[in-house]
C-alpha cells in the first residue's frame, strides 16, 4: 500500500520526536558535570558523620567530668572518728564519743547530726529532728551520752555526719549500736558435794548476873593454880565454861595442856591430850582466839 504526503508527513515528525542520541551526548555530560558523583557525595556524608560523632563524644566526656565532680562527695580534709562498734544494756547511760576535724579546718555553724538511733534512746546535747535522727553542735561533743531506756533491745546502724551550716555533708561515718541485756552467769559445774562451811558456834549471850558469877569462878580457878591446887581449879573453871565464858573452858583446857602445865610451874599433875583438845576446841566455840593455836600446838606436838 502506498502511503499518503499526510502520511509521510506524520510518521516524519514521529521520527522527529525521538531523541537524537547524537545530539543528547553533550548535553549528559553537562549534566553530571554540574552534579557531584554518587562517590563524592558518599565522602561528604561521611566526613558530616565524623565531626559529629567527634562532637558526641566531646560532649559526653564534658558530661562525665562534670557528673564525677558532683558525685565527689564530702571534702576529704576534714574527718569524723567514731568506734566502729557500741555495745550498751537497757537502762543505762553509754558514752557516744564523736570527734571531728581538723579543728582549724571546721566551718563555722557547722554541727555533727546522729540517724538511725532507736526512736527511744536519746542524746544527752543536742535536739531531735526526727525519730532517732539528733542534731548536736560541736562544743557538745566531748559530753555526748545516749540514754538508753529499760526494755529497749536490739541493734542499728547509727549515721554520724558532719554537715554545714547550709546542710551540705562534709564528712560521714557508720557505727554499729548493739543494745542487749546482761547474760545470767553460767552455772557453775558441780564438783563432788562438799559439806557447807559451818559458822562457829556462837557463844551464849550471858546476862550481866551470870558473867559476873562465871568470872568469879575464873578468879578462884586462877587463886588455886598459884597454889598449885590444879585439881581444885579445875573445878572453878569448869563451872565458868558451862556458864558459857570462853576464858574458862580456854583454862580448863590449860590444866590438861602438858605446855600450859610446864609454864605454870606445876609438879605432879599428868597432862591429858584429849581432854585438853576437848576444851580447847569448846573455847573456840565460845570465841576464844586463842584456841586454834593451841590446837594447832597439840596436834603438833
Amino acid at each position: 500500500m502506498g502511503v499518503t504526503g499526510a502520511g509521510r508527513g506524520r510518521a516524519a515528525d514521529r521520527i522527529g520526536e525521538r531523541p537524537n542520541p547524537a545530539a543528547l551526548a553533550p548535553r549528559r555530560r553537562r549534566e553530571r558535570s554540574r552534579s557531584p558523583s554518587r562517590h563524592g557525595l558518599a565522602i561528604v556524608v561521611g566526613l558530616v558523620s565524623a565531626l559529629l560523632a567527634t562532637n558526641n563524644a566531646a560532649h559526653s566526656e564534658e558530661s562525665s567530668s562534670v557528673t564525677q565532680l558532683v558525685q565527689a562527695g564530702p571534702s576529704e580534709s576534714l574527718r569524723i572518728a567514731v568506734a566502729q562498734a557500741i555495745l550498751v544494756q537497757p537502762a543505762s547511760q553509754a558514752a557516744l564519743t564523736i570527734r571531728v576535724g581538723p579543728a582549724d579546718a571546721l566551718p563555722k555553724n557547722s554541727f555533727v547530726r546522729v540517724r538511725g538511733l532507736p526512736p527511744t534512746v536519746s542524746l544527752s546535747e543536742g535536739y531531735a529532728t526526727a525519730p532517732g535522727a539528733w542534731a548536736v553542735p560541736l562544743n557538745a561533743l566531748a559530753s555526748l551520752q545516749m540514754i538508753v531506756p529499760a526494755g529497749v533491745t536490739g541493734r542499728a546502724e547509727l549515721s554520724i555526719s558532719l554537715v554545714s551550716e547550709d546542710g551540705a555533708l562534709l564528712a560521714d561515718a557508720r557505727v554499729a549500736l548493739t543494745v542487749q541485756a546482761p547474760q545470767p552467769a553460767a552455772p557453775a559445774q558441780e564438783t563432788k558435794a562438799q559439806p557447807p562451811p559451818t559458822a562457829p558456834p556462837r557463844a551464849p549471850m550471858l546476862s550481866p548476873a551470870d558473867r559476873e558469877a562465871a568470872e568469879r569462878f575464873i578468879a578462884r580457878g586462877e587463886q588455886e593454880i598459884e597454889r598449885g591446887q590444879v585439881a581444885v581449879a579445875r573445878q572453878f573453871f569448869l563451872r565458868a565454861a558451862q556458864a558459857g565464858l570462853a576464858r574458862g573452858a580456854l583454862l580448863l583446857a590449860a590444866t590438861y595442856d602438858p605446855r600450859e602445865l610446864a609454864r605454870w610451874g606445876v609438879q605432879g599433875v599428868l597432862p591429858n591430850l584429849p581432854e585438853a583438845r576437848k576444851w580447847y576446841e569448846r573455847a573456840r566455840e565460845l570465841g576464844a582466839p586463842e584456841a586454834d593455836e593451841r590446837l594447832a600446838r597439840l596436834g603438833s606436838g
